[in-house]
């Protein structure tokens, strides 16, 4: 479905962004990664996936003009990449909210930059931002990842009306607690922030916010992915599509 196209998928060596990655490439899709993690792990995904690496610091605005100039036009951009912290907003650190607004918003207004000419002059381009539940809705202690997953909803909505004509569609998707390495890394955080034990945080607090009571699947997530890349969803722009076990139905 996705032969010839090309994808630049962001934060793509782990988690969601993998699974994404994984599901374009299965698709036929050439596919550059994007990501933090271990050289020769990297390689093994690049030889499996038949993909290409750039290793970019999304939070200097420098590398990611330097990383679009040298993968070139690319069909498919997912904004994936994301970090959280976990804090009161009277002790959260300063530093803490630049480095998130940096990764999770701004690293995706320089991506879609310039990407969109190249995607313009082919008529055709697919934008998918991975928002968050917490694009809809808020939570304690998240005042920055909030903020920015807000600001990339409204983002998301206004390139899509600035693009309706061009061929290139722009999407959100904003999954619930997905079991990956963000969610885990952020369970310590919270059991200080709570007092509470690691099985207090995934039961009352995690898991709590979801109806189903059970963790969104990465590959749910690129499988949404997919379908948004495809012909069937030509008409699909400027939407938040959820999946958060029911979460943001309350």
């Amino acid at each position: 479905m996705l032969k010839n196209r090309r994808a630049l998928v962001t934060g793509s060596t782990s988690g969601i962004g993998l699974a994404i990655a994984r599901a374009l490439a299965a698709e036929g899709a050439e596919v550059i990664l994007n990501g933090l993690g271990d050289p020769a792990e990297i390689a093994t995904l690049c030889e499996e996936l038949g993909a290409s690496y750039n290793g970019a610091n999304l939070m200097d605005a420098g590398a990611i003009s330097a990383m679009m100039s040298a993968v070139g036009p690319v069909d498919i951009l997912v904004n994936n990449a994301g970090m959280q912290h976990v804090s009161p907003v009277e002790d959260f650190p300063p530093e803490k909210w630049d480095a998130i607004i940096a990764l999770n918003l701004t690293a995706a207004f320089h991506t879609t930059r310039l990407a969109v000419p190249g995607m313009k002059a082919k008529g055709w381009g697919r934008i998918i931002n991975t928002a968050s539940a917490h694009s809809l809705a808020a939570s304690p202690f998240k005042s920055a990842y909030v903020a920015a997953k807000h600001g990339l909803a409204g983002f998301t909505k206004t390139i899509a009306l600035e693009l309706a004509t061009c061929g290139v569609t722009a999407n959100c998707i904003s999954p619930g607690y997905v079991w990956t390495p963000l969610v885990e890394n952020q369970i310590p955080d919270t059991m200080a922030a709570r007092g509470m034990t690691r099985e207090q945080v995934m039961n009352d607090v995690l898991l709590a916010k979801q109806p189903t009571k059970s963790f969104v699947l990465p590959e749910d997530v690129a499988a949404l992915a997919v379908f948004l890349c495809g012909d069937a969803a030509r008409n699909i722009t400027g939407a938040n599509y959820t999946i958060d076990g029911g979460w943001t139905a309350e």
